[in-house]
């Protein structure tokens, strides 16, 4: 498996914000980096709440699930159940490009800050830590807590990127749409992967 072939792992946590991770894999298959997704339980009462939608459970109805809601059909998009810890992605020998968790409940930061894999989006988190490969978390949280903060920091002290869901308006945005994007493009630069459309700060406009 060549670099420009190895997959990114999306996880996607309990957080509100599922459009962030709906439009990371739009961009993504489109540009066709491989996907391997994992959600968490939680995800399938954030989509009642949010959409009022149900999450499938089954991986290959999931897979059609997620693929309908960003408007995607080309590129390889791979689910996997969150109590399937056996999965090829929870080893160490399974090669990435990285991982993005997004959006990131400040439960799951604090699980791992505390070193624990309860489920399989935790366990490959994990691995992604003590592989030194890149692990890149968007919290969608305000505001933080002392305890929040300190967690959030006791993982960047072990070499996660932090990018928390805070857009930019330099951009000019003019819908919802184009925030969101802006905060998935910044994500996605902490892997060195440019595949958002976003109008980049090139210096005040005249």
């Amino acid at each position: 498996m060549t670099s420009s072939s190895l997959p990114i792992v999306l996880g996607v946590t309990g957080a509100s914000g599922l459009i962030y991770a709906v439009r990371a894999i739009k961009f993504l298959l489109q540009a066709d980096y491989p996907i391997q997704l994992v959600a968490s339980k939680a995800v399938h009462q954030v989509w009642q709440a949010e959409y009022g939608l149900t999450l499938p459970m089954q991986p290959d109805k999931q897979e059609l699930f997620w693929r309908e809601q960003a408007q995607v059909w080309e590129g390889s998009l791979t689910c996997h159940r969150p109590t399937d810890v056996a999965a090829a992605i929870a080893s160490g020998s399974f090669r990435t490009l990285g991982m993005v968790i997004l959006p990131c409940s400040m439960s799951t930061v604090a699980k791992l800050a505390a070193g624990l894999s309860s489920d399989l989006l935790e366990r490959v988190a994990d691995v992604h830590l003590k592989e030194h490969r890149p692990l890149v978390l968007v919290p969608r949280e305000t505001p933080f807590s002392l305890i929040h903060l300190q967690n959030l920091t006791q993982l960047a002290m072990a070499g996660a990127r932090i990018v928390p869901a805070i857009p930019a308006w330099y951009h000019r945005p003019q819908t919802i749409e184009d925030l969101v994007d802006f905060v998935i493009a910044r994500a996605l630069d902490q892997l060195g992967l440019d595949c958002v459309p976003l109008q980049r700060w090139q210096g005040p406009l005249s």
